[in-house]
């Protein structure tokens, strides 16, 4: 199994920045393939912020283009999602995903964490 432990999140004013991260503790044989952040706004799908791959590929959303930068320490098997220029329509549940493998592929989530951006 893997099991996400995610920090960071809470209260920002519009303009300001906050860092999340995530730790994965991993069982014997398996390997993360991907990690990385979804959202959920309420009345909303969760919906994908960013993902970095264990060999360094990120993919992100288009609200997060420019702003968000995700990034991973593979000996930690950690990812931190820094965010920047945060914006109202940012307040949401993040949530921690982590894609890994141990004879098939599977996924894997936090319990997630509130950002909310209000003045």
């Amino acid at each position: 199994q893997v099991q996400l432990v995610e920090s960071g999140g809470g209260l920002v004013q519009p303009g300001g920045s906050l860092r999340l991260s995530c730790e994965a503790s991993l069982s014997t044989y398996y390997s993360i393939n991907d990690m990385g952040w979804y959202r959920q706004a309420p009345g909303n799908q969760r919906e994908l912020v960013a993902v970095v791959s264990y060999g360094g590929e990120t993919r992100y959303a288009g609200a997060a283009k420019g702003r968000f930068s995700i990034s991973m320490d593979n000996a930690k098997n950690t990812v931190t999602l820094q965010m920047n220029s945060l914006k109202p329509e940012d307040t949401a549940v993040y949530y921690c995903y982590a894609e890994a493998s141990y004879l098939r592929k599977q996924e894997f989530w936090g319990q997630g964490t509130q950002v909310t951006v209000s003045s």
